[in-house]
C-alpha cells in the first residue's frame, strides 16, 4: 500500500510539472539594449553613496545599436535623413531644470532626440513628441530645436552607439558617437 502510495505522489507530481506552463513570458533579450546616461555622470550610484555634490540635472534614455561589420554612415543610416539617435523606441533627454542649447532655452521636461548625420556634420533635433518607435511618425513640427554640430574623428572605433555626459567650463556636453563618429552637444546652464 505505502509503494502504491509513493508511487500515484510521485505520477501526480510528474504530471503536474510537465504540464506545467510559465506563469509569464519572458521577452528575448533585445540586439540594442537599453542604457541610460546622467549628469552628473553616475548620478544615481554617487546619490546612493551620499556623494553627489550638485543636483541631478540631465538624463538620456536611448537603446545601444551594434556595428556588427556593418558600414553605418552613408549606406545603414542615410545621409541626409532623420535618424532616431539609437534603436528601437525614441531616445528621451530629460531635463530637471531649464538649460540653454544654442542660445535657445529648453524648459525643464522630457524630449525625443532625433539626428541628421551628414558627412561632416550632424543636425541633432530636440522634439516634442515622445513614446514612439524610431523616425517613422517623425513631425518637424514638433521640434523645439535644431542643432548643427561638426563631425569629429575619433581614433578607435566604437562598436555600439554611446551617449554620455561631461562637465565643461560653461556648464556641460552631451557626447555622441559610433563607429569612429563623434558629436558634441553643449549644454549652459
Amino acid at each position: 500500500m505505502k509503494f502504491l502510495f509513493l508511487l500515484l505522489l510521485t505520477v501526480m507530481l510528474f504530471s503536474t510539472t510537465a504540464f506545467a506552463q510559465p506563469s509569464t513570458i519572458i521577452p528575448p533579450v533585445d540586439k540594442s539594449p537599453m542604457d541610460m546616461s546622467t549628469y552628473p555622470m553616475g548620478y544615481p550610484l554617487l546619490k546612493i553613496q551620499d556623494k553627489a555634490t550638485e543636483p541631478l540635472i540631465a538624463r538620456v534614455v536611448y537603446s545601444r545599436p551594434q556595428k556588427n561589420g556593418r558600414v553605418i554612415f552613408g549606406e545603414m543610416l542615410a545621409y541626409n535623413e532623420v535618424w532616431r539617435f539609437g534603436a528601437n523606441e525614441n531616445t528621451e533627454i530629460e531635463f530637471f531644470r531649464d538649460v540653454k542649447i544654442n542660445n535657445t532655452l529648453v524648459k525643464k521636461g522630457k524630449y525625443a532626440l532625433f539626428a541628421i548625420p551628414n558627412v561632416d556634420k550632424w543636425t541633432i533635433i530636440i522634439n516634442k513628441d515622445l513614446n514612439t518607435w524610431g523616425a517613422f511618425k517623425y513631425q518637424a513640427s514638433k521640434d523645439l530645436l535644431r542643432v548643427n554640430l561638426p563631425v569629429n574623428k575619433m581614433p578607435e572605433i566604437a562598436e555600439t552607439f554611446f551617449i554620455y555626459f561631461e562637465k565643461t567650463a560653461k556648464g556641460f556636453s552631451m557626447v555622441a558617437g559610433w563607429d569612429d563618429l563623434e558629436v558634441i552637444l553643449p549644454i549652459s546652464m
